[in-house]
């Protein structure tokens, strides 16, 4: 049985597989939107804290990158080992999974008391949200194509977005954060999980569950040049997320003097906003056309943001957040919109997989590279500078790519 009546519609209730007192496809569709967003806001409210971690426990520049790129590197691991398994095991046994782990990683998190304990926390956070990405971003589109592409571009951002602002607040205006914000998402992550249980399965099971762990980093045949030419805007979009992620905090206090975790968490989260905002408002417009107005964003609001730091100008650097946000949320949509289409329903997770698999790349290996040189002596701004020159050029590449492409 297909997992989908038509593309752009709804799957009708006869066609999921649950038993009776299951949630409605409607609930189950919001449960799962509502995992991808609450994953990825989990995985930025740390961003706010940091700068509370180096005052308390005295590490230097290099391992704030080092913990936001090991969180990336752990959902690498689990898209390559397990982004395929529920497309064989059913999205629902890879969701329960993944919910409670996020829990246990707030919980490690929450209590720990040192850089050991907060590395293994974001080893947790990044192996759970990588096992359920491709899950839930499948099990979207398995419920509605339509709504679940939107879905699938905008939860994430939003999410993004989200958790950077509440770690910001919180820090600021709330006391105990290190311990409220993961006490917060922990609770949410626990909820989650038991509607999970309730949610009716959208796919049969398949054969093939302990060979598909097998890491991998393939997709069909004819998925492959559509991902290909799709590659540029994902790195573009997903380094622009790690700059940051990894150095928004320390840019905003060492540039304008601004209080590095209620600002860097506002920069992280404006530049999520926008991204949301953008796939709203261009949802409907073709993929390839979306690809390359985010790739125009992404390079216009760069040098909006490497102005601001060269001129030591805020209006300019969240000016150019504010693009750069623009653009990162439509060309990854349109990136998506170009690939996903060219895959049957029992082979959507395990391609999101290895699209996530190129965009958590982007996003951790940049910051690594970029605390290692902040640490050797780079400076903090010229390693900026190079950031951002490097995005800048990516993103006239995804911008060439997208023109030259035939609709």
């Amino acid at each position: 049985m297909s997992s989908i009546s038509s593309p752009g519609s709804a799957l009708p209730r006869s066609a999921v597989f649950g038993g009776a007192g299951m949630l409605s496809v409607r609930a189950a569709f919001y449960l799962q939107a509502s995992i991808t967003l609450t994953f990825l806001a989990g995985s930025a409210a740390p961003t706010a804290l940091y700068p509370l971690y180096e005052a308390a426990w005295g590490f230097s520049p290099i391992i704030v990158t080092l913990v936001f790129g090991i969180y990336a590197l752990a959902v690498l691991a689990a898209l390559l080992v397990a982004g395929r398994l529920s497309d064989h095991v059913g999205r629902r046994p890879v969701l329960i999974a993944a919910a409670a782990a996020q829990a246990v990683a707030m919980l490690v998190l929450g209590t720990a008391n040192g850089v050991s304990g907060l590395l293994l926390g974001r080893v947790i956070q990044g192996l759970s949200t990588g096992a359920a990405v491709a899950a839930v971003g499948a099990g979207l589109l398995d419920l509605d194509r339509a709504r679940g592409t939107i879905a699938n571009a905008i939860a994430p951002v939003t999410g993004t977005a989200l958790g950077a602002l509440v770690g910001g607040l919180m820090v600021h205006y709330l006391p105990a954060p290190t311990h409220l914000v993961y006490a917060l998402f922990g609770a949410v992550f626990v909820l989650q999980s038991i509607g999970v249980v309730l949610m009716p399965e959208t796919i049969t099971p398949q054969a093939g569950a302990l060979a598909s762990l097998k890491p991998q980093f393939s997709v069909p045949p004819a998925v492959r040049t559509p991902l290909l030419l799709a590659v540029p805007m994902l790195v573009a979009a997903w380094a622009v997320a790690g700059f940051y992620g990894a150095l928004a905090p320390a840019l905003v206090h060492g540039v304008f003097g601004f209080d590095a975790s209620l600002f860097g968490g506002l920069a992280l989260g404006l530049l999520a906003a926008a991204g949301g905002t953008s796939v709203l408002l261009l949802h409907r417009v073709q993929a390839l056309r979306m690809m390359g107005i985010g790739a125009a964003g992404l390079f216009l609001g760069m040098a909006g943001v490497l102005l601001g730091l060269w001129q030591h100008a805020a209006a300019w650097f969240f000016l150019g957040t504010t693009v750069a946000g623009l653009g990162f949320g439509a060309g990854f949509q349109g990136a998506i919109r170009s690939v996903v289409p060219f895959a049957a329903p029992h082979e959507r997770a395990g391609v999101l997989s290895v699209a996530f698999v190129v965009s958590y790349l982007a996003m951790g290996v940049p910051a690594v590279a970029a605390g290692y040189f902040i640490h050797h002596g780079n400076g903090l701004l010229h390693t900026a500078f190079e950031f951002g020159a490097v995005v800048m050029g990516l993103a006239a590449a995804a911008l060439l790519g997208a023109l030259a492409r035939p609709r």
